[in-house]
């Protein structure tokens, strides 16, 4: 499991907010985790290494 050590705040729409929270639960998952791994595909798919915290770019 990774290091929680840093904290993200983001402003977000409150019938999002509900709805996001509302299918996290049903899929018995907390939001954070949702959100973390929604920001390591997103990492992934642009080729950005963040173990090293180094930036790469596609071709």
């Amino acid at each position: 499991m990774e290091k929680k050590t840093a904290r993200l705040t983001l402003l977000i729409d409150p019938n999002k907010k509900e709805a996001f929270e509302k299918l996290c639960a049903l899929q018995d998952l907390t939001p954070s985790q949702v959100v973390r791994q929604m920001i390591r595909e997103y990492l992934h798919k642009h080729g950005v290494d963040y173990q090293g915290a180094q930036t790469k770019t596609k071709d």
